[in-house]
């Protein structure tokens, strides 16, 4: 390979991205203390992270492309000028993007922590910070996340499952779940059982369940599926 192609490639490798990247151990930093930043940034690298940096929950909210492609845990400043730790992590609850934050302050209080951890928050630590203390928490985090999006994952694929059905396999499903023979559907649907019977199978193959109790726990997880929380 010519020199000045490799040499290319080198300076494309060390070129960081400017949005957020779906590493699986990638951990976002939010805090307004550049020298805070830089401390941490060595600290969270050095035990195999990918550290991605922002001065503001506001910046860090216009470069966020966070997908459910990959997991990841955001270490955040509770006080910042403008938009606060605590705001950012409602604004992340209201688009339900399902984020693990560790939270670490310089100026925390008994209730600010309850609020933070009633909320979700995976603790909330006080600057300055110590080292084992916040690596153990962007563990956890990090464990929560991968769960989480272990959890997206299969509730996607099962949602992409209910949209192959028609709408009188949805029917039939729905009254499958709740317990009803395939005389008592087709006496609810104004059908004949035979009919039930063909619409059963169908369904069962398409939502890949391989018993009934399958295909209800299935159902309930859609039913259940979690949903972006509403502001008071």
């Amino acid at each position: 390979m010519p020199a000045n192609l490799r040499s290319t490639e080198r300076s494309q490798e060390k070129k960081e991205p400017r949005g957020i990247m779906n590493d699986s151990r990638t951990v976002f930093l939010v805090d307004d203390d550049p020298s805070v930043r830089r401390a941490l940034t060595r600290l969270i690298k050095s035990s195999g992270y990918a550290v991605q940096t922002f001065a503001s929950a506001r910046e860090f909210l216009q470069h966020r492309r966070v997908s459910a492609e990959g997991a990841a845990c955001l270490v955040l400043d509770v006080r910042m000028p403008g938009l606060s730790g605590l705001d950012l992590q409602r604004e992340l609850q209201e688009a339900n993007a399902l984020l693990p934050i560790v939270f670490i302050t310089g100026h925390g209080d008994i209730p600010m922590s309850v609020k933070a951890m009633k909320e979700g928050a995976v603790d909330f630590l006080p600057k300055p910070v110590n080292d084992k203390d916040l690596l153990r928490a962007i563990e956890q985090a990090h464990a929560r996340a991968n769960h989480d999006h272990v959890e997206r994952l299969e509730l996607e694929d099962i949602q992409r499952r209910v949209k192959t059905l028609t709408p009188r396999e949805r029917e039939v499903m729905t009254l499958v779940v709740r317990g009803l023979l395939n005389k008592q559907i087709a006496f609810e649907l104004g059908t004949v059982e035979k009919t039930v019977k063909v619409h059963r199978a169908r369904v069962m193959e398409k939502m890949e369940a391989q018993s009934l109790a399958e295909l209800v726990r299935v159902a309930e997880r859609v039913k259940n599926r979690p949903t972006a929380q509403k502001s008071e």
